[in-house]
């Protein structure tokens, strides 16, 4: 059993470092070989007609994504010795990557299902392989509710605890059904009763469709952060922690210093109308008041993992709660912190001691999904950052080659 944070072992003179937002996949013909027999010919026409937008995944560091002597090769450089897991290559009948695309239509759906738990299979394989590297996050889609939660105790079955990818909710696809639906408690109930973490990651799954029109791709762009973050609001206000108080919720590569106020804001309407009964010429009834506050429902369920944080989001944690915030590198992305890991933990970090370092670096992702501390440890002594080089703060400007945002934003 994992102690929790707070009474980690203090270790020796090295971070057990965990990045809790990684991404990986299988190629196409990884995925092909967990495919049903009855699908390979639909998937031979599909894989014939589809060309990859992706440069990372075109070029020649593609195969960061699922070659392990290569991966671990790459994190152990960069001080890492553990990561959770979600996707990022193109799964099959997937029109992009999963973590990007709209949820499927009633027609697209029995395809995309099959893809989706191809992905599924071919993770929980490549995680086991590396199981105490590696918290692989399950994919479920909302649009039959019996089939998602099939695929969480499907996920638990098989090891991946990183627990499920949660899909964004258009507000243009009706035939979803809105997080804070309480026909949806059937999902949370299982989720909860099988301690599956539920993860919310920025991303494109949740947003309209903008049409065929020049501006489409740049209003994707100024509105992905909106979309993103609505899975919390409505989390917190649909009463979801109050029928399920041990359902855990993980905020992905969102930022963090957007929370804060948004709590403020939360707790500001609540107050407003427990107190009147109203804000403004909207009147509210007593029964559509929780118990406690939003922010008391966050500081119970929600976590929140800032990718290459910037030294602004990194000193949100103190708002958060120390106990809230996770740290991720985002490998093996472009604006991932890697290979400068410990210099932009240093510039963002700055001024941090060492029980919080170890708390921010690995023990609040081993309290959330099961990381064993003691097992990492050898690798950690061997090639973790040092308590002496986190110590010292970096103003050595972007290292050369690194486009991680971690290095320019304030």
């Amino acid at each position: 059993m994992i102690p929790p944070a707070a009474t980690q072992p203090k270790g020796g003179e090295r971070y057990t470092l965990i990045s809790s937002d990684c991404h990986a996949g299988g190629n196409h013909q990884m995925y092909r070989d967990y495919l049903e027999a009855r699908y390979l010919d639909q998937f031979d026409h599909w894989r014939s007609q589809y060309s990859n937008p992706f440069r990372d995944l075109t070029n020649d560091t593609r195969d960061r994504n699922w070659n392990d002597e290569r991966r671990i090769a790459e994190q152990e450089a960069d001080g890492c010795v553990a990561e959770v897991v979600f996707p990022n290559t193109i799964p099959p009948f997937f029109p992009t990557g999963a973590v990007v695309a709209r949820p499927p239509t009633p027609e697209e759906y029995e395809l995309r299902l099959v893809g989706l738990r191809a992905h599924n299979r071919w993770l929980a394989d490549w995680c086991a392989a590396h199981a105490v590297r590696r918290a692989g996050i399950g994919q479920i889609l909302l649009n039959d509710l019996d089939d998602a939660i099939a695929d969480v105790r499907w996920c638990a079955d098989h090891g991946l605890r990183g627990g499920v990818l949660l899909p964004g909710v258009p507000d243009d696809m009706a035939h979803l059904l809105p997080l804070y639906a309480p026909a949806l408690d059937r999902l949370w109930a299982v989720c909860e009763e099988l301690g599956v973490v539920v993860n919310a990651h920025s991303g494109g799954s949740g947003m309209p469709d903008y049409g065929p029109y020049r501006a489409a791709s740049q209003l994707w762009i100024v509105e992905t952060s909106f979309f993103s973050r609505r899975p919390l609001s409505h989390l917190l206000v649909g009463g979801v922690f109050e029928r399920f108080p041990d359902l855990r919720l993980v905020v992905v590569e969102q930022g963090a210093s957007w929370i804060p106020p948004l709590l403020d804001q939360l707790d500001g309407y609540y107050e407003q109308i427990r107190s009147v009964g109203r804000i403004g010429e909207l009147k509210y009834s007593p029964d559509e008041v929780p118990p406690i506050r939003p922010s008391e429902y966050f500081s119970r369920n929600c976590w929140v993992t800032a990718s290459f944080p910037s030294p602004v989001e990194a000193e949100s944690r103190h708002r958060i709660g120390i106990d809230r915030f996770l740290w991720g590198s985002d490998y093996p992305h472009d604006e991932s912190s890697f290979p400068n890991t410990r210099e932009a933990l240093r510039r963002s970090f700055a001024g941090a001691g060492e029980a919080e370092f170890r708390q921010l670096l690995g023990g609040n992702a081993a309290e959330v999904y099961g990381f064993d501390l003691e097992a990492l440890r050898p690798r950690a002594d061997a090639v973790g950052p040092t308590v002496a080089e986190l110590a010292e703060p970096y103003a050595g400007g972007v290292p050369a080659g690194n486009r991680s945002p971690a290095f320019t934003r304030p």
